[in-house]
């Protein structure tokens, strides 16, 4: 992360800082870009100072979410402490004995329901520990964990028809009407939901591991405590996404949702008041580091703001497409949001700096804007994927134990295919008239 923040200080310095105009709704507090309004300016590169400054200021930037992830993660250790995340993972190891396959694909649809739902993503950072010790109880390592919830997630995030965060967004500032071309994209999303498990099965097989010794072939069971505890649990999840979708929920109300789980479980679990606390402490030291990896990341995008190069990235990427024939724009189109993911880590906030200047760009070329958001759905959200900027992913690597460059060499190839299927589909709709 340190080398990944020291280069963005160095690109500050390499690339010509300039700028966009923009402009403010009145009405509703929009801030958007102005076409064709691009200029450079004069601006000191970043300095050493300003870089190590960085660090504190992504910290705090973020703190919503580390908040979360420290109280998530302290929730699921409580759970954990009571013994019933194991038994209940022995119980359903049990089930899918024999068909580990159906297990994997069980826990990626619901992760890519959730991920399409409400682009689920840092929520996952605590559930980690769980899923690895599920996948090893099937005899699968943490590639295949991540690959199954992490991975799934995203791929529902950019394939989605209603995710808010993206596509919501995106056709906002195109002014096309949310859900409009939401049959094309679903299907699109089953499609590349298929492929992605083809692939994650096909390594899954080909890389299984020893399942653990405490196996056994005793009935699968669970006792009433771990029962009414899942129970919750599952209850949780349900108004999470209830939550997010009607009431308009952030990071601050999940926290406050998952810490009231924690006590409950601790309460239910005959861990006592002490007990559920001491649990949670302990939840919160294992948490730690992946919470300031989040700052971390964080910090490499407030430096290339301080620079001013995030809109010479942008025309630069940008202006030469319009030169191109139409299905070869559109895909560089993807290319380029995928590139442009690196520095600006939030996919909504790309939607926001990147459709009002692609918007007019596409009724230049002759591409619909309906294409553009596609364009920009499978570039950029699937970048999640695999851009260290990007603090949720970082963070579930840390935890997974994972370094980013093995992480990398596992998932790039794959995430090219999904990424294929995202290019077929545009150039579809274009010739279609989508």
């Amino acid at each position: 992360m340190l080398a990944f923040i020291l280069f963005s200080t160095v690109l500050t310095f390499v690339l010509p800082s300039g700028s966009y105009d923009r402009i403010k709704n009145p009405e509703t507090g929009r801030v958007t870009v102005v076409e064709n309004s691009y200029q450079q300016i004069d601006a000191p590169g970043v300095s050493f100072f300003e870089t190590i400054l960085a660090i504190p200021e992504g910290i705090i930037l973020r703190a919503d979410v580390i908040a979360l992830i420290l109280l998530i993660g302290g929730c699921f250790y409580v759970i954990e402490k009571t013994g019933a995340l194991k038994e209940g993972i022995e119980y359903i190891a049990r089930v899918f004995k024999n068909h580990g396959e159906i297990a994997l694909i069980l826990v990626s649809l619901m992760f890519l329901t959730g991920g399409a739902l409400s682009g689920l993503q840092e929520e996952i950072i605590a559930m980690t520990v769980v899923l690895i010790y599920l996948a090893s109880r099937l005899g699968y390592n943490a590639y295949v964990a991540l690959a199954i919830s992490y991975g799934s997630a995203v791929i529902g995030s950019a394939f989605s028809p209603i995710n808010p965060f993206a596509i919501g967004v995106a056709m906002q500032e195109t002014d096309l009407e949310y859900l409009s071309g939401s049959g094309f994209r679903l299907i699109v999303m089953g499609i590349a939901f298929i492929v992605w498990m083809i692939i994650v099965i096909r390594y899954a097989n080909r890389n299984r591991i020893a399942i653990p010794d405490e196996d056994s072939n005793t009935k699968a069971t669970m006792s009433i405590n771990t029962i009414v505890i899942f129970a919750l649990l599952i209850l949780s999840f349900a108004l999470l996404i209830y939550g997010i979708l009607k009431l308009d929920w952030g990071f601050n109300e999940m926290t406050a949702e998952f810490f009231i789980l924690g006590i409950l479980a601790g309460l239910i679990g005959k861990l006592g008041i002490g007990g559920t606390s001491e649990a949670y402490i302990e939840g919160f030291k294992e948490m730690t580091f992946a919470a300031m990896i989040i700052g971390f990341a964080s910090s490499i995008s407030i430096i290339l703001e301080k620079g001013m190069i995030i809109d010479t990235i942008i025309y630069g990427l940008f202006t030469p497409m319009q030169y191109l024939p139409k299905s070869l724009s559109a895909i560089s189109m993807m290319i380029s949001q995928a590139i442009l993911h690196f520095p600006v880590p939030s996919y909504s906030g790309q939607a926001v700096l990147t459709m009002p200047i692609l918007a007019p760009l596409s009724d230049l070329i002759g591409i619909s804007r309906q294409v553009c958001v596609l364009a920009y759905q499978y570039g950029a959200v699937m970048m999640d994927i695999l851009i260290p900027t990007n603090g949720g992913l970082m963070a579930v690597l840390a935890i997974a134990g994972i370094p980013f460059n093995k992480w990398f060499k596992f998932a790039f190839s794959k995430i090219l295919i999904i990424m294929g299927v995202g290019a077929i589909a545009i150039v579809i709709a274009i010739y279609i008239g989508f």
